[in-house]
Protein backbone atom coordinates (compact mmCIF):
# COMPACT_ATOMS: atom_id res chain seq x y z
CA UNK A 1 0.00 0.00 0.00
CA UNK A 2 1.51 3.81 -0.52
CA UNK A 3 2.16 5.45 2.10
CA UNK A 4 -0.28 8.94 1.60
CA UNK A 5 1.73 12.11 0.35
CA UNK A 6 2.40 14.96 3.46
CA UNK A 7 1.32 18.23 2.67
CA UNK A 8 4.34 19.40 2.33
CA UNK A 9 5.67 16.81 0.05
CA UNK A 10 2.39 17.39 -2.01
CA UNK A 11 3.46 21.09 -2.22
CA UNK A 12 7.42 20.14 -3.35
CA UNK A 13 6.41 18.10 -6.03
CA UNK A 14 4.16 21.12 -7.57
CA UNK A 15 6.68 23.12 -7.19
CA UNK A 16 9.08 20.73 -9.13
CA UNK A 17 6.85 21.08 -11.92
CA UNK A 18 6.13 24.32 -12.27
CA UNK A 19 9.31 25.83 -11.32
CA UNK A 20 10.60 23.86 -14.66
CA UNK A 21 9.40 26.90 -16.75
CA UNK A 22 9.87 29.58 -14.29
CA UNK A 23 11.33 31.81 -17.22
CA UNK A 24 6.97 31.26 -19.13
CA UNK A 25 6.07 32.38 -15.12
CA UNK A 26 8.51 35.48 -15.11
CA UNK A 27 9.96 34.11 -11.75
CA UNK A 28 13.55 34.49 -10.76
CA UNK A 29 15.16 31.48 -8.39
CA UNK A 30 17.30 32.14 -5.85
CA UNK A 31 19.45 29.25 -5.09
CA UNK A 32 22.59 29.01 -2.94
CA UNK A 33 24.48 25.76 -2.16
CA UNK A 34 22.78 24.52 1.01
CA UNK A 35 20.53 27.48 1.00
CA UNK A 36 16.77 27.39 0.75
CA UNK A 37 15.38 27.48 -2.72
CA UNK A 38 14.05 31.24 -2.95
CA UNK A 39 11.08 32.01 -5.63
CA UNK A 40 10.89 35.84 -6.72
CA UNK A 41 7.11 35.89 -7.96
CA UNK A 42 5.86 39.32 -7.87
CA UNK A 43 9.06 41.69 -5.61
CA UNK A 44 11.68 42.21 -8.52
CA UNK A 45 10.27 39.85 -10.43
CA UNK A 46 7.70 39.95 -13.17
CA UNK A 47 5.89 37.30 -12.47
CA UNK A 48 2.45 37.44 -13.30
CA UNK A 49 -1.02 35.77 -13.03
CA UNK A 50 0.11 32.47 -13.86
CA UNK A 51 2.72 32.94 -10.93
CA UNK A 52 -0.29 34.11 -8.79
CA UNK A 53 -1.71 30.97 -9.41
CA UNK A 54 1.01 28.79 -8.05
CA UNK A 55 1.33 30.81 -5.18
CA UNK A 56 -1.95 29.66 -4.62
CA UNK A 57 -1.87 26.20 -5.73
CA UNK A 58 1.25 25.97 -3.40
CA UNK A 59 -0.30 27.59 -0.14
CA UNK A 60 -3.24 24.89 -0.73
CA UNK A 61 -0.40 22.07 -0.96
CA UNK A 62 -2.36 21.53 -4.27
CA UNK A 63 -5.51 20.20 -2.68
CA UNK A 64 -7.07 23.22 -5.03
CA UNK A 65 -7.88 24.19 -8.51
CA UNK A 66 -7.52 27.99 -8.89
CA UNK A 67 -8.87 29.47 -12.40
CA UNK A 68 -8.91 33.06 -13.58
CA UNK A 69 -12.31 33.11 -14.64
CA UNK A 70 -15.18 35.85 -15.96
CA UNK A 71 -16.71 37.79 -12.99
CA UNK A 72 -20.86 37.11 -13.14
CA UNK A 73 -21.83 40.31 -11.52
CA UNK A 74 -22.32 43.58 -13.03
CA UNK A 75 -20.60 47.04 -12.47
CA UNK A 76 -16.97 44.89 -12.50
CA UNK A 77 -15.70 44.20 -15.63
CA UNK A 78 -12.87 42.71 -14.97
CA UNK A 79 -12.04 39.02 -14.00
CA UNK A 80 -11.92 37.14 -10.78
CA UNK A 81 -10.32 34.07 -8.88
CA UNK A 82 -12.14 31.05 -8.82
CA UNK A 83 -11.16 28.11 -6.23
CA UNK A 84 -12.14 24.50 -5.10
CA UNK A 85 -10.86 21.55 -3.16
CA UNK A 86 -12.47 18.42 -1.80
CA UNK A 87 -10.03 18.84 1.22
CA UNK A 88 -10.83 22.28 3.11
CA UNK A 89 -9.71 21.50 6.33
CA UNK A 90 -6.73 20.36 4.95
CA UNK A 91 -6.02 22.71 2.17
CA UNK A 92 -7.44 25.89 3.89
CA UNK A 93 -6.89 25.50 7.18
CA UNK A 94 -3.69 23.86 7.81
CA UNK A 95 -1.84 25.08 5.01
CA UNK A 96 -3.20 27.98 3.05
CA UNK A 97 -4.21 30.27 6.15
CA UNK A 98 -1.37 33.17 6.55
CA UNK A 99 -1.11 32.28 10.41
CA UNK A 100 2.85 32.89 10.86
CA UNK A 101 3.77 36.01 11.46
CA UNK A 102 7.46 35.87 10.11
CA UNK A 103 9.58 38.96 12.03
CA UNK A 104 13.47 39.18 12.62
CA UNK A 105 14.78 42.87 12.87
CA UNK A 106 13.41 44.96 10.32
CA UNK A 107 12.07 41.83 7.88
CA UNK A 108 8.59 40.94 7.79
CA UNK A 109 6.44 38.38 6.36
CA UNK A 110 3.30 37.03 6.29
CA UNK A 111 4.11 33.08 5.89
CA UNK A 112 1.13 30.72 4.80
CA UNK A 113 1.26 27.12 2.96
CA UNK A 114 2.24 23.51 4.07
CA UNK A 115 5.35 24.81 6.21
CA UNK A 116 3.40 25.69 8.56
CA UNK A 117 2.28 22.41 10.16
CA UNK A 118 5.83 21.33 10.52
CA UNK A 119 6.47 24.65 12.32
CA UNK A 120 3.29 24.26 14.24
CA UNK A 121 3.67 27.50 15.75
CA UNK A 122 -0.57 28.93 15.86
CA UNK A 123 -2.39 27.51 18.58
CA UNK A 124 -4.50 26.49 15.91
CA UNK A 125 -2.90 23.60 15.47
CA UNK A 126 -3.77 22.08 18.80
CA UNK A 127 -7.05 23.14 17.98
CA UNK A 128 -7.14 21.03 15.04
CA UNK A 129 -5.30 18.16 16.44
CA UNK A 130 -2.82 18.17 12.72
CA UNK A 131 0.96 18.62 12.49
CA UNK A 132 3.19 16.78 10.11
CA UNK A 133 6.68 15.95 9.68
CA UNK A 134 8.17 15.98 6.30
CA UNK A 135 11.84 16.26 4.78
CA UNK A 136 10.83 19.10 2.74
CA UNK A 137 9.08 22.09 3.26
CA UNK A 138 6.84 24.93 1.04
CA UNK A 139 5.69 28.09 2.03
CA UNK A 140 4.52 31.04 0.48
CA UNK A 141 5.76 34.81 1.63
CA UNK A 142 3.85 37.84 1.46
CA UNK A 143 5.84 40.47 2.05
CA UNK A 144 7.89 43.43 0.15
CA UNK A 145 11.37 41.75 -0.16
CA UNK A 146 12.81 38.41 -0.66
CA UNK A 147 14.27 37.20 3.30
CA UNK A 148 17.87 37.14 4.13
CA UNK A 149 19.43 34.38 4.65
CA UNK A 150 19.27 34.29 8.61
CA UNK A 151 15.34 34.28 8.35
CA UNK A 152 15.00 31.48 5.20
CA UNK A 153 17.64 29.64 7.91
CA UNK A 154 15.20 30.26 11.11
CA UNK A 155 12.19 29.29 9.02
CA UNK A 156 13.91 25.79 7.86
CA UNK A 157 14.96 25.26 11.44
CA UNK A 158 11.40 25.75 13.11
CA UNK A 159 10.56 23.09 9.72
CA UNK A 160 12.98 21.10 11.40
CA UNK A 161 14.26 20.76 7.66
CA UNK A 162 17.26 20.87 6.02
CA UNK A 163 17.78 24.30 4.79
CA UNK A 164 18.24 23.31 1.15
CA UNK A 165 15.14 21.18 1.35
CA UNK A 166 12.85 24.31 2.25
CA UNK A 167 11.25 26.48 -0.39
CA UNK A 168 10.04 29.78 -0.31
CA UNK A 169 8.06 31.41 -2.50
CA UNK A 170 7.54 35.44 -2.05
CA UNK A 171 5.57 38.58 -3.77
CA UNK A 172 4.74 41.52 -2.59
CA UNK A 173 0.79 42.26 -2.77
CA UNK A 174 1.29 44.99 -4.81
CA UNK A 175 1.80 42.63 -7.95
CA UNK A 176 0.06 40.35 -10.09
CA UNK A 177 1.09 37.33 -8.18
CA UNK A 178 0.77 38.81 -4.84
CA UNK A 179 -3.25 40.15 -5.51
CA UNK A 180 -3.75 36.39 -7.37
CA UNK A 181 -2.97 34.59 -4.20
CA UNK A 182 -5.11 36.90 -1.41
CA UNK A 183 -7.95 36.60 -3.89
CA UNK A 184 -7.83 32.77 -3.62
CA UNK A 185 -8.56 33.22 -0.22
CA UNK A 186 -12.02 33.42 -0.34
CA UNK A 187 -12.78 29.76 0.90
CA UNK A 188 -9.43 29.80 3.01
CA UNK A 189 -11.86 32.63 4.84
CA UNK A 190 -15.05 31.20 5.22
CA UNK A 191 -13.31 27.85 6.92
CA UNK A 192 -11.77 30.27 9.21
CA UNK A 193 -14.81 31.83 10.58
CA UNK A 194 -16.49 28.78 10.62
CA UNK A 195 -13.24 27.46 13.05
CA UNK A 196 -13.65 30.65 15.17
CA UNK A 197 -17.58 30.12 15.45
CA UNK A 198 -16.50 26.36 16.77
CA UNK A 199 -17.92 24.24 13.88
CA UNK A 200 -16.14 21.28 13.70
CA UNK A 201 -14.30 21.43 10.30
CA UNK A 202 -13.82 17.44 9.89
CA UNK A 203 -17.87 18.14 8.70
CA UNK A 204 -17.01 20.24 5.47
CA UNK A 205 -17.02 17.80 2.57
CA UNK A 206 -15.88 20.72 0.16
CA UNK A 207 -15.48 24.03 -1.23
CA UNK A 208 -16.34 26.48 -4.20
CA UNK A 209 -15.08 30.23 -4.15
CA UNK A 210 -14.87 33.29 -6.14
CA UNK A 211 -13.95 37.00 -5.62
CA UNK A 212 -13.35 39.54 -8.04
CA UNK A 213 -9.66 39.99 -8.58
CA UNK A 214 -8.70 43.85 -8.06
CA UNK A 215 -6.33 46.27 -9.55
CA UNK A 216 -2.75 46.09 -8.65
CA UNK A 217 -2.67 48.92 -6.54
CA UNK A 218 0.40 51.12 -6.08
CA UNK A 219 1.53 50.46 -3.00
CA UNK A 220 0.99 47.38 0.00
CA UNK A 221 -0.92 49.06 2.08
CA UNK A 222 -3.60 49.88 -0.87
CA UNK A 223 -3.43 46.65 -1.85
CA UNK A 224 -3.74 44.48 1.26
CA UNK A 225 -6.81 46.92 1.87
CA UNK A 226 -8.35 46.07 -2.22
CA UNK A 227 -7.28 42.28 -2.07
CA UNK A 228 -9.11 41.77 1.75
CA UNK A 229 -12.46 44.17 0.20
CA UNK A 230 -12.44 41.70 -3.02
CA UNK A 231 -13.38 39.04 -0.54
CA UNK A 232 -15.51 40.72 2.10
CA UNK A 233 -18.11 42.89 -0.65
CA UNK A 234 -17.35 40.72 -3.75
CA UNK A 235 -16.41 37.05 -2.62
CA UNK A 236 -18.90 34.13 -2.70
CA UNK A 237 -18.49 31.21 -1.43
CA UNK A 238 -20.36 27.95 -1.31
CA UNK A 239 -19.76 24.65 1.14
CA UNK A 240 -20.75 21.16 1.09
CA UNK A 241 -21.58 20.09 4.53
CA UNK A 242 -22.94 17.69 6.95
CA UNK A 243 -25.07 18.98 9.84
CA UNK A 244 -28.27 19.44 11.52
CA UNK A 245 -30.16 22.30 9.43
CA UNK A 246 -31.36 24.62 12.36
CA UNK A 247 -27.74 24.06 13.09
CA UNK A 248 -26.64 25.01 9.71
CA UNK A 249 -29.54 28.15 9.55
CA UNK A 250 -27.93 29.11 12.61
CA UNK A 251 -24.30 29.39 11.28
CA UNK A 252 -25.59 30.94 8.44
CA UNK A 253 -26.66 33.98 9.98
CA UNK A 254 -23.15 34.53 11.53
CA UNK A 255 -21.02 33.43 8.48
CA UNK A 256 -21.24 36.57 6.12
CA UNK A 257 -19.04 39.65 6.29
CA UNK A 258 -22.32 41.30 6.90
CA UNK A 259 -22.36 40.31 10.43
CA UNK A 260 -19.89 42.55 11.62
CA UNK A 261 -21.26 45.88 12.59
CA UNK A 262 -17.79 47.05 10.53
CA UNK A 263 -19.20 45.97 7.41
CA UNK A 264 -20.29 48.67 4.69
CA UNK A 265 -16.81 50.76 4.70
CA UNK A 266 -13.72 50.07 2.43
CA UNK A 267 -11.09 48.43 4.53
CA UNK A 268 -8.77 50.94 4.00
CA UNK A 269 -10.43 53.56 6.42
CA UNK A 270 -11.08 50.52 8.69
CA UNK A 271 -7.23 49.47 8.67
CA UNK A 272 -6.18 52.76 9.48
CA UNK A 273 -8.84 52.97 12.67
CA UNK A 274 -7.46 50.29 13.83
CA UNK A 275 -3.63 51.44 13.72
CA UNK A 276 -2.84 49.13 10.77
CA UNK A 277 -3.04 46.31 13.03
CA UNK A 278 -5.19 43.40 12.03
CA UNK A 279 -5.70 42.10 15.52
CA UNK A 280 -7.54 45.59 16.45
CA UNK A 281 -9.95 44.46 13.93
CA UNK A 282 -13.54 42.98 14.51
CA UNK A 283 -12.76 39.45 13.66
CA UNK A 284 -16.36 38.61 12.53
CA UNK A 285 -15.35 41.38 9.60
CA UNK A 286 -13.39 38.91 8.16
CA UNK A 287 -15.39 36.41 5.83
CA UNK A 288 -16.81 36.52 2.49
CA UNK A 289 -19.95 38.57 1.35
CA UNK A 290 -22.15 35.91 0.60
CA UNK A 291 -21.62 32.51 1.94
CA UNK A 292 -23.79 29.53 0.58
CA UNK A 293 -23.94 26.46 3.29
CA UNK A 294 -25.26 23.10 1.66
CA UNK A 295 -26.27 20.35 4.08
CA UNK A 296 -25.49 16.77 2.52
CA UNK A 297 -27.37 15.06 5.60
CA UNK A 298 -31.04 16.42 4.12
CA UNK A 299 -30.12 17.83 0.59
CA UNK A 300 -31.29 21.82 1.96
CA UNK A 301 -29.35 24.72 1.83
CA UNK A 302 -28.86 27.94 3.24
CA UNK A 303 -27.69 31.54 1.86
CA UNK A 304 -26.85 34.63 3.35
CA UNK A 305 -24.94 38.13 2.70
CA UNK A 306 -24.81 40.09 0.11
CA UNK A 307 -22.34 41.45 -2.28
CA UNK A 308 -21.28 45.49 -1.67
CA UNK A 309 -20.47 46.87 -5.44
CA UNK A 310 -20.28 49.98 -4.19
CA UNK A 311 -17.75 49.46 -1.89
CA UNK A 312 -15.59 47.46 -4.11
CA UNK A 313 -15.83 50.36 -6.56
CA UNK A 314 -15.11 52.68 -3.72
CA UNK A 315 -12.07 50.50 -2.82
CA UNK A 316 -11.06 49.70 -6.30
CA UNK A 317 -10.49 53.16 -7.51
CA UNK A 318 -8.71 54.30 -4.29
Amino acid sequence: MSRTPTLNERAAELCRTELARSAELRLELHAEPGQPLLVDAGIKARGGLGAGLLLARAAMAGLGEVRVVPWHASGWGGPAIAVYTDHPLLACMCAQYAGWRIAHGKYFAMGSGPMRALAAQEALFGRLGYTETSQVAVGVLETPELPPAEVAGQIAAACRVEPHRLTLLAARTASQAGTVQVAARAVETAMHKLFELGFDLSRVESGFGVAPLPPVARDDLTAICRTNDAVLYGGEVTLWLRAEDDELAALAARLPSSASPAHGRPFLELFAEAGHDFYRMDPHLFSPAVVRLCNLQSGRSVCRGELRLDVLERSFQA
